[in-house]
């Protein structure tokens, strides 16, 4: 009798074995069917996103319903940024457009005031006439310096060599750049040496420092003072150039070194709105920034900071 019963229950438990077997393998079917068509749907949602359409979602706690939300958010982001390509495009086709008509007046004025020489005017009108064609000639260097200046940031030829240098010979150097320009306008440099050395990249830096330099002799008036003071901190060193320009609205001061930027104000006077972006980009890529403070009618002052690390 007992050794029924255990037949009977070794019975039983192979039953119970082969229905778990076999419930476990429809799970498993149903479970590959739904791996399935959860992978094809994924595919025609890929295949959508590619063609940045947006995709239904349905609001529940499937898969599915995640997987669309992310590949929305994915579309979302490559319109945002084809968007803002189309946008640079547009604005190089602009200044490509401005650059084309800026050096083309200048040129025409100097074949003009060429051919008038030939005929061989009286002295005092020969005089007169090569002095405009200096300062022809003068504009469209000036151009072709900010198509130089563009085409550094196109090309990315800003790659930053960083060493110690001295900071007085960065201030020198770069005021020797502009001192023609300042002379012109009877603008003079009042310069404190510092007599100390710092780490940054002397080539780009000094392009900085010129732009600033340039920036301020353009919108400065006659027999007027640029001065430049440098300071050092625990952490940063700075190079502070002051003018008594025409100044800056505290509005447009956050927008001044957004690329191609140029207030209405200043829109008379030669330039591209690429200098002082220029200034921010170098500055950036050495581990620095830089900040201007400034007022209408009062002079600007423009602080350049670099890593104070030796």
């Amino acid at each position: 009798m007992l050794k029924m019963d255990m037949e009977i229950i070794i019975i039983l438990v192979l039953f119970v074995c082969n229905i778990v077997l076999l419930i476990c393998g429809i799970r498993l079917w149903l479970n590959c069917k739904d791996y399935r068509t959860t992978l094809n749907l994924v595919l025609n949602y890929l295949d959508m996103a590619m063609s940045e359409k947006e995709l239904p979602i349905i609001y529940d706690e499937k898969i599915e319903s995640a997987i669309q939300a992310k590949l929305n958010e994915i579309i979302e982001i490559s319109r945002i940024h084809r968007a803002e390509e189309n946008s640079n495009q547009k604005m190089v086709l602009s200044l490509l457009s401005n650059i084309v008509h800026q050096v083309r007046t200048p040129l025409s004025n100097i074949m003009l005031y060429t051919g008038i020489l030939e005929e061989t005017l009286q002295i005092e009108d020969s005089k007169r006439i090569v002095e405009k064609i200096y300062l022809q000639s003068r504009k469209l260097d000036y151009f072709m310096k900010e198509l130089v200046r563009s085409s550094y940031l196109e090309t990315e030829m800003i790659s930053v060599n960083i060493q110690e240098e001295e900071v007085d010979k960065l201030i020198l150097e770069s005021c020797q750049e502009v001192e023609l320009s300042a002379l012109k306008k009877k603008i003079i440099f009042d310069i404190r040496e510092c007599g100390k050395k710092a780490k940054f990249d002397l080539k780009w830096t000094k392009e900085a420092l010129i732009n600033l330099l340039d920036n301020s002799i353009k919108y400065s008036s006659e027999n007027s003072l640029i001065t430049i003071r440098v300071f050092f901190y625990e952490s940063f060193f700075c190079i502070q150039v002051t003018d008594q320009g025409i100044g800056i609205d505290e509005k447009e001061q956050g927008a001044i070194f957004k690329r191609f930027y140029r207030s209405e104000k200043v829109k008379s006077q030669d330039g591209l709105g690429i200098g002082l972006y220029l200034v921010r980009e170098i500055l950036e890529r050495q581990g620095g920034y830089v900040k201007v403070k400034s007022s209408l009618n009062n002079g600007s002052t423009f602080y350049m900071y670099l890593p104070n690390v030796l």
